[in-house]
């Protein structure tokens, strides 16, 4: 989902083109070339769906519609108030689309009621069995019917929140639906935005959900409502740990007010609340043409990119599903971002514009107006080499499984430890001095954490460490990553925070990206993490308690990367209980944490085993 953080940053994005002149001579341009109806569009059940349509009046030609169904609302409203940019890029104004924009179902001025990611059913029996495949069904029809001058194809896209109402796009099957790009789709959202394999993001989703809360009855209004707003937060790290445990965010701040706050809070385990709403079920003889779009540094739905487009692909092996990861951080290849960097990490110069024009432009004026069209299945940029790669699959077959051991001594390589004793690393994990997510102080989840300098743990004794031998070759990892570790605890629970990182020599010079008073030389790059909040470790709907001191193995899922180590430079893994507080704390006892009382955290001893006998390593795939 896409979170306040990052929606604000979105929103100040697109009035930084506005106010670089791009914004201004489009709008100038909208309001000379195109007129606007607004429609209430009624749906089968008789609700009815607010919609913004922007129509070229170049009357000598037929144009195909592109269009947006998001919960964010569609402003600004009235027939002659125009938006000031239209479509994914400039490019689709200039070339002429019939421009649809839609409040989804009991958001701002459509009727209905809004369900958090509306649960997709199956089977339609009669018109009271609406979801968002209907509700697009429906809209289509109405469309092609209604507008004049329409070519009778019709595009979609959307990013984030938006992202997941394209996906479910694609459930309404119908025919007229030639092209669809699920852009950072929300997919399942336990695992993207609530949850990371358990683990509760609470920084993320603390501030969103006032923001975002919902009308508690069916009748349209310009505002979507809101809630209590949420305290101003400096220094994220102190408010949280002195706000202590989840439920005090009721007991101190909501008071039991906002709604989808307290779904999440009520189904911490992926119960059938959670699974009745993945979407990636659903995604089954799909024919329309897919372009799915993430960035390699997207903080909340790096997971519904890659699932979405995985699950496309196996599913629906006879159309074309194309995929695309660059190195952006949520929404960061739209409008006219440059996408050249993050924090401190320069990509060589801006890669926003190759995905803007000479893929996503092309893939929807090839399906929708018939032109030209060459582009892989795969295009996705290698970080660290900083540069793109297209395969015909993903992962690329050329990417072999191998074995990075955690090795005694904080070693870390490609061969598997020696026979010896059962040996291990150990630390204790303390509730009330958690490991922080980032360095500095944060008001918020920064987008750089996700490839921020690790440096600012070099004093954490909380932090397992292992690293290999500076490397004689580039080694480049493609896909998904899978730690598989030999754990112990001295507690009945206890999270797991695996990060991969790239250590760059002491020769490595500074870039234009570099920060004031940063040096690359020894910079600790976090390529990819992920947590396990181990009650999980076999199965997201069934949590169980440790025994406390037995060996237990634990394995999960990190997101896909495509990333070269580059010679000269070492592979670091390092292993943490907590990460805060961008997820909350592990009281380290077997309770229901989002109930969980301030007596209820305790220490705990973590224990990560190196031996022969327990081995710990990271599953990769090698280039």
């Amino acid at each position: 989902m896409k979170k306040l953080t990052l929606f604000i940053f979105l929103i100040t994005s697109i009035n930084a083109f506005a106010q670089r002149g791009g914004g201004g001579a489009d709008a100038a341009y909208i309001k000379e070339n195109y007129s606007k109806m607004e429609a209430m569009i009624p749906m089968r059940d008789g609700k009815k769906l607010m919609t913004e349509i922007y129509i070229p009046k170049d009357q000598s030609k037929k144009f195909p519609f592109m269009m947006d169904r998001t919960p964010y609302g569609v402003s600004p409203y009235g027939a002659d108030a125009y938006k000031t940019s239209m479509g994914p890029s400039p490019q689709f104004v200039h070339d002429g689309y019939i421009f649809v924009y839609q409040d989804v179902r009991g958001r701002y001025m459509s009727e209905g009621m809004f369900r958090e990611m509306t649960p997709e059913l199956e089977d339609h029996k009669t018109t009271k069995d609406v979801d968002e495949g209907t509700d697009t069904y429906d809209t289509i029809d109405w469309l092609l019917k209604n507008v004049p001058n329409n070519n009778g194809k019709v595009g979609v896209w959307g990013i984030s929140y938006p992202g997941f109402f394209t996906t479910t796009c694609l459930l309404s099957r119908h025919p007229a639906l030639a092209a669809a790009s699920p852009q950072a789709p929300m997919s399942d959202l336990w695992r993207d935005d609530g949850w990371h394999n358990g683990a509760f993001f609470v920084l993320a989703n603390f501030d969103f959900y006032p923001g975002f809360t919902n009308r508690q009855d069916d009748k349209p209004t310009k505002g979507g409502g809101r809630g209590p707003r949420g305290p101003q937060i400096t220094d994220a790290y102190d408010f949280f740990l002195k706000m202590g445990p989840v439920k005090n965010t009721n007991d101190k701040y909501y008071k039991d007010t906002i709604k989808l706050w307290n779904d999440m809070l009520n189904h911490p385990d992926f119960d059938e609340w959670w699974k009745s709403r993945n979407v990636l079920t659903h995604l089954h003889d799909i024919k329309t043409p897919t372009l799915v779009t993430g960035g390699w540094y997207d903080a909340e739905d790096l997971y519904g990119a890659i699932n979405t487009y995985k699950t496309l692909a196996k599913n629906n092996p006879k159309t074309p599903v194309y995929f695309v990861m660059g190195p952006w951080v949520h929404g960061g290849w739209s409008g006219t971002a440059p996408g050249d960097r993050l924090g401190d990490i320069y990509f060589g110069g801006p890669q926003g514009p190759h995905y803007r024009d000479d893929i996503e432009f092309k893939f929807f004026s090839h399906y929708l107006k018939g032109t030209p069209m060459n582009i892989e299945p795969i295009n996705v940029f290698q970080t660290g080499a900083n540069k793109w790669d297209s395969f015909k699959v993903w992962p690329p077959k050329e990417a072999k499984d191998e074995q990075l051991y955690l090795l005694p001594g904080g070693k870390l390589s490609f061969t598997a430890p020696a026979a010896g004793k059962d040996s291990y690393d150990e630390y204790v994990s303390d509730p009330t001095n958690p490991v922080p997510f980032n360095g500095g102080v944060n008001s918020g989840m920064t987008k750089t954490y996700m490839d921020g300098d690790q440096r600012f743990l070099a004093g954490r004794k909380d932090v397992l460490t292992y690293q290999t031998d500076v490397l004689d070759k580039d080694v480049t990892i493609a896909g998904n990553i899978w730690p598989k570790l030999n754990v112990s605890t001295t507690g009945t629970d206890a999270d797991w925070v695996v990060k991969i990182i790239d250590v760059y020599p002491d020769t490595a010079a500074n870039t234009i990206a570099t920060g004031t008073g940063i040096k690359m030389a020894g910079y600790q790059q976090m390529v990819r993490s992920e947590p396990l909040r181990g009650k999980y470790r076999n199965a997201f709907d069934k949590p169980e308690p440790f025994v406390p001191g037995k060996v237990t193995p634990v394995s999960w899922e990190l997101q896909d990367i495509l990333h070269t180590f580059k010679k000269g430079h070492r592979i670091m893994i390092q292993v943490q209980s907590s990460m805060f507080p961008l997820i909350d704390i592990n009281p380290q006892k077997f309770v229901d944490i989002m109930k969980a009382k301030e007596s209820d955290f305790q220490k705990a001893t973590e224990r990560v085993y190196t031996s022969k006998e327990h081995p710990s390593f990271i599953k990769v795939r090698v280039m």
